[in-house]
């Protein structure tokens, strides 16, 4: 049964890939599309962090609002890393996203399962859960920034 729910999950994830790649008529539209959705996250973490760091007062619905944005948008910019889209459009994306796919690939998944624990850990309403789980998705973000992402 377990071995059947894994491959109807990936059968839906393919099936909801393919359409999204499928979507970019130019790799310049892939390219806006996964920075558009970075920073959508980018900003809505940057909340998060204000709070985490004691920069602004600590806001239980806000920091939940904003970890759910950001547990929404981490599972979008992957669909724009497609062929052709390693150059131009003014893209900091290193090379070695596309022949480390498999490492990049288990980045991206790390970051959506942090994002996940950080949103569960916002609706708690608890500051120290939040500051946790911010670390730990900070971590991740550093490490797919460090290995995949030019200054």
């Amino acid at each position: 049964m377990k071995a059947f729910a894994c491959i109807a999950a990936a059968a839906t994830l393919i099936a909801l890939a393919a359409p999204a790649s499928a979507q970019f008529a130019k790799p310049e539209d892939a390219i806006k599309y996964r920075q558009s959705a970075l920073s959508v996250m980018g900003t809505h973490f940057g909340r998060l962090g204000a709070m985490a760091n004691g920069k602004v007062p600590f806001d239980a619905k806000a920091a939940a609002d904003n970890a759910e944005i950001v547990a929404n948008m981490a599972k979008l910019p992957w669909a724009g890393f497609v062929a052709g889209t390693d150059k131009g459009g003014n893209t900091k994306a290193k090379p070695e996203i596309w022949t480390e796919q498999g490492k990049f690939k288990e980045t991206n998944e790390k970051l959506v399962v942090e994002t996940g624990k950080l949103a569960a850990a916002a609706k708690t309403g608890n500051l120290d859960a939040l500051k946790t789980a911010f670390a730990a998705t900070a971590d991740t973000c550093k490490s797919c920034h460090d290995a995949f992402r030019n200054k």
